[in-house]
């Protein structure tokens, strides 16, 4: 819930906030636009446009490996 709080403070001072994330953390981020847009539709924020991808990172054994990103648009209607 603290993702949450952050990104709905961030929203009352910005038309729209994107939440990005990668690797594990990915379900977290989809959670977050989630309990945003179905919890506050009253207040009239929902998802917009969403970007998946991936990022080449090197690992602590020197090998380069691939993760997984998202980027999740959340924006105040109208």
């Amino acid at each position: 819930m603290a993702y949450v709080t952050s990104t709905l403070i961030q929203l009352a001072n910005l038309p729209s906030v994107y939440i990005k994330a990668r690797g594990l953390s990915i379900g977290r981020a989809v959670d977050v636009a989630q309990i945003i847009a179905r919890k506050t539709e009253n207040a009239g924020y929902s998802i917009g446009e969403i970007k998946i991808g991936s990022e080449s990172l090197e690992s602590q054994d020197g090998r380069t490996r691939n993760v997984s990103t998202i980027e999740i648009e959340v924006k105040r209607n109208g």
